[in-house]
């Protein structure tokens, strides 16, 4: 009896348990609906505070439409695991959105309905060796009024970039007008009529391709205001601007606006006027540029006079005449090695040439962040401008050349609170009282010491990089203008303007680590092995 009391009591026990647990499971279901913990290194599964912001304040309901054939990729573990990766992601902006985005998984098979759609999105079928079928890894985004815009296929090389890319088609359809750009340009660069040949030149090659992007809109080199649907300055070989001008670019930085700097020691496609003693024959020395005053402010120096040389990344120049190529210290190929890969801009890029470019270098105490770019190698130095005036042959330069062990950094980001170059307010100006003599000081107005919110900028040592020769051809053919790029100055130019053009929010998304992460100590035993 006392047996079947024990095996009464243990079953009752059982029950008991059984249903706590289920009710516990019920309860935990119901108190901790939507939480998660990400335990991963580098917070894969986590998206950063931009992207939350950006998902946050969406006005109207994003639908999204992920197309990845998953039938046809049963035999790809790798690209089906970079799929669930970027499922999940979508997944994480639909939470994140709370109802604002709405997320479709579709498998287009083939001769379906939604490989058809697919494909009127734009989406890429691409045929994977060893595969029957294409394969559609992409993803279509559409708004209330029927704008789209596509990722054609995720690249599982690009994946540190993924919240990027998503968070930058999210934020694109949140708001699709296309973003003004204003040009302040020392050189022409959209055309101008040419008195030799009595025709109007062509637009620069990367002036073209950004006015099909974004509204470019030239400001000049004198003004005093800046319209308030300017949303990011590309300024470009600042030459002798007046102080209202400077002022004007000054303020616009510190109430939040972007810039895109170019400035030059030696600007080649930016020559000097010719003069009467300038020998026969010999091309004019380019002009300088430089932004001193901002650049002082901002704890950055700027090689206004040096030109950076590097023997490795020597280009090959021909002088004309017949003559044999030469390598030319100043005119440098700068491969994708010396470009920074934890940033969207220069990350996809393969190479960019550059010729006669300055180089930055930031204070300890400079106020911002300070990150490199683009980059020389080891076998560099920091030439006198100088010795690149009037030079018949660049060979020369190779003769006493010793490099520094320093790399020079040609191109760099700085973000962060900045100080005014105007930290006394407005500069003065007089204005003509009516009576003969100059009135006072005009009214300061809302002067800001310092940017009232993150500022990101740009700047870049060369202002030769934007001219064709640097790095495309185009072709005349019927009639239409042909560019084929021999290097990537065009994709660096569009990826900054686009970098810098979208909100703070968007901006402030970098780089994260990859989902796929290598066995390091097994390879350094199986190093160990080998050695």
């Amino acid at each position: 009896m006392g047996t079947q009391s024990q095996r009464k009591y243990s079953i009752s026990s059982l029950a008991l348990v059984a249903v706590a647990f289920i009710a516990a499971v019920i309860l935990s279901n119901q108190l901790f609906r939507g939480w998660r913990i990400d335990l991963t290194e580098n917070n894969l599964y986590t998206l950063s505070d931009g992207t939350e912001r950006i998902l946050e304040n969406l006005q109207e309901p994003i639908n999204l439409y992920f197309y990845f054939s998953d039938k046809a990729t049963e035999n790809i573990p790798t690209l089906r695991d970079y799929a669930n990766r970027v499922r999940e992601m979508l997944e994480e902006f639909e939470d994140a959105a709370d109802g604002n985005i709405r997320l479709s998984v579709i498998d287009p098979l083939p001769f379906s309905e939604d490989e058809d759609r697919a494909a009127e999105f734009g989406l890429q079928d691409v045929q994977l060796p060893g595969g029957r079928d294409s394969v559609f890894f992409g993803l279509a985004g559409t708004d209330s009024v029927d704008n789209v815009e596509i990722i054609p296929f995720f690249q599982p090389d690009k994946e540190e970039f993924l919240e990027y890319d998503l968070a930058k088609l999210v934020s694109t359809l949140a708001q699709p007008q296309r973003p003004v750009i204003g040009l302040v340009a020392g050189v022409t660069m959209s055309g101008q009529f040419d008195p030799q040949t009595q025709r109007m030149q062509q637009p620069w090659a990367v002036y073209s391709q950004a006015s099909q992007l974004f509204d470019i809109r030239s400001l000049g080199t004198d003004f005093d205001s800046i319209d308030d649907d300017v949303s990011l300055l590309w300024i470009v070989q600042p030459k002798s601007l007046a102080n209202p001008t400077l002022y004007a670019i000054d303020q616009f930085i510190m109430n939040g606006g972007n810039a895109l700097i170019f400035v030059d020691p030696v600007a080649d496609a930016d020559p000097m006027p010719q003069s009467p003693g300038m020998p026969q024959g010999m091309p004019p020395m380019g002009q300088g540029s430089d932004l001193a005053a901002f650049f002082d402010a901002w704890g950055i120096d700027f090689s206004a006079q040096e030109v950076v040389a590097d023997a490795q990344l020597a280009l090959q120049i021909s002088m004309g005449g017949g003559s044999r190529p030469v390598r030319h210290l100043g005119f440098l190929g700068v491969p994708s090695a010396q470009l920074s890969s934890d940033d969207v801009v220069t990350s996809d890029l393969s190479s960019i040439n550059v010729a006669t470019t300055g180089s930055f270098t930031a204070s300890d105490d400079a106020p911002g962040t300070f990150e490199p770019l683009i980059s020389s190698t080891t076998s560099s130095a920091l030439l006198p401008a100088t010795r690149f005036s009037f030079l018949p042959d660049p060979g020369i330069l190779q003769n006493d050349f010793t490099p520094d062990p320093d790399q020079h950094i040609i191109a760099a980001r700085t973000s962060g609170t900045l100080p005014s170059a105007f930290p006394n307010g407005p500069p003065p100006t007089t204005v003509d009282s009516g009576d003969g003599d100059p009135a006072a000081d005009e009214e300061p107005g809302n002067h800001l010491a310092e940017s009232a919110t993150t500022s990101n900028l740009i700047l870049v040592g060369d202002v030769d990089a934007l001219s064709d020769q640097m790095w495309v051809q185009v072709q005349n053919l019927f009639g239409q203008q042909i560019a084929n790029a021999f290097a990537s100055n065009g994709a660096f130019v569009i990826n900054a303007l686009d970098s810098l053009s979208g909100s703070s929010d968007l901006i402030g998304v970098r780089s994260r680590g990859t989902f796929t992460r290598p066995f390091i100590k097994v390879e350094e035993l199986r190093v160990e092995a080998e050695s």
